[in-house]
């Protein structure tokens, strides 16, 4: 999320289409692409319990826990040589710092863009492009960065890439242009775009994650408390659901929606001493559950997480977690979700929050761990690493990055640059990426 988000809309009054440019940098090679498309053949759907993806698309080797291939020691052979690396976008830095994990040190910091949101993984798993989408500005570009050296190389301007997903065939990058309520559909290699999806109900499009057999994606809508599913064989939206805590008390929903400045919490007539949170609800990163049938959807606001049903756009629980919940990873055995929850609900907050780490059992839908930060904190964005024993996170108002021992909950801090945000823990294990800092299947 962005600390000028809000005002983009009111301030970009037009697209600045730019001239498609030819990719210099490109990581992957001619022949793995055409063997991994071909690798890529859809699931028999003759087989018992098989998913029927799309076209293009990988089978899916376990219909009951899509992160089958994303478990520790499932590395593809498209990440052989990778530098074991941890790439930390800084937003008002305009940096990347790179950490290796090994002595929990910088070594090395390279320009960028201006406001560099996120480290997003290729399909293809041969590049880490870093999206900077130049806040209010036209400038906005993708800046590759080679894995295998750990060094960028030249920038490809692109339109308000505030993130990046991929689709599932591996044919298009998915070019979250957040300001204009738009998703871009480039080419993988030159970033040319191809062709856009208008998402009109949804302001401040944000983060995605897809359907079991590839045909949906679903997007978090952060400025108007939404989830929109967008049909991406038809290419169209087929649906926008609000989110609330309140999603079964539809005598919470009718005082909410009434007209008039409310205060911050009202008392619940339902429940002597209880209160009411009247605050609209920002809803961030979105995960789907490992048999493919529920969205979880972390909202900032309202300090916890959604559960909706994927097929069905119909949300069916919340799950407390803790003060301004934001990123979503699952463990590398499929089982747990660890939320990271920022500390505030201040789009800008301050150093030292009450932030720390919630973690979810998929199976049971209830919280069954709470990592604390000594001393307070801010995590953010992040991913867990290829062996599964820590997950990284950005401190984004402390200007470090957190390291969690997925055993024990024990912290270790890293300082990098001002405002860090979407990191990447690389390499990781999987067959292809979705995208983000490392939606991989």
């Amino acid at each position: 999320m962005t600390g000028s988000a809000r005002n983009r809309e009111k301030t970009i009054a037009m697209r600045r289409p730019f001239a498609a440019l030819a990719l210099t940098f490109i990581g992957a090679s001619t022949a793995w692409w055409a063997a991994a498309q071909t690798a890529a053949a859809p699931a028999s759907a003759a087989r018992a319990g098989a998913i029927a993806t799309v076209p293009g698309m990988a089978p899916v080797p376990d219909p009951n826990n899509l992160y089958s291939e994303t478990g520790s020691g499932h590395m593809s052979p498209a990440v052989a040589g990778a530098l074991e690396r941890v790439y930390v976008p800084n937003h008002t830095a305009n940096t990347v710092s790179v950490i290796d994990p090994a002595s929990l040190k910088v070594i090395a910091t390279f320009p960028v863009g201006l406001n560099p949101q996120h480290v997003v993984p290729s399909w293809d798993l041969r590049t880490l492009w870093v999206a900077n989408n130049a806040e209010n500005r036209n400038t906005g570009s993708l800046t590759p960065i080679d894995p295998l050296t750990g060094k960028p190389g030249k920038a490809i301007p692109v339109e308000d890439p505030y993130n990046m997903y991929w689709s599932p065939d591996g044919q298009h990058a998915i070019v979250v242009a957040e300001a204009f309520k738009r998703l871009d559909f480039r080419d993988p290699k030159t970033m040319a775009l191809n062709y856009a999806i208008d998402t009109p109900d949804c302001g401040g499009i944000n983060h995605a994650d897809f359907s079991i057999d590839g045909r949906f994606a679903f997007f978090t809508c952060e400025f108007n408390g939404a989830m929109t599913k967008v049909d991406l064989v038809n290419r169209k939206v087929v649906g926008t659901l609000k989110l609330s805590a309140y999603f079964n008390r539809p005598d919470i929903l009718a005082t909410l929606a009434k007209p008039g400045k409310k205060p911050k919490r009202i008392p619940d007539p339902a429940d002597l001493g209880a209160t009411i949170c009247t605050t609209p609800g920002m809803p961030q990163d979105v995960r789907i559950s490992p048999d493919g049938k529920l969205l979880f959807i972390a909202d900032m606001m309202v300090d916890g997480v959604h559960v909706v049903e994927a097929d069905a756009l119909k949300q069916v629980g919340f799950i407390p977690t803790g003060v301004g919940a934001h990123g979503l990873y699952p463990s590398r055995d499929g089982k747990q979700l660890y939320v990271a929850n920022r500390g505030t609900n201040l789009i800008h907050g301050k150093p030292g929050g009450k932030g720390g780490v919630s973690v979810i059992d998929f199976a049971t839908r209830k919280v069954v761990q709470t990592w604390a930060i000594p001393g307070g904190g801010s995590p953010d964005m992040g991913n867990v690493s290829a062996d599964g024993k820590y997950l990284w996170l950005s401190g984004r108002f402390d200007d470090v990055v957190y390291r969690f021992d997925t055993g024990s909950g024990q912290v270790d801090k890293v300082k990098v640059g001002r405002e860090p945000h979407g990191l990447t823990v690389w390499p990781q294990p999987g067959r292809y990426s979705l995208g983000h800092t490392g939606n991989l299947r």
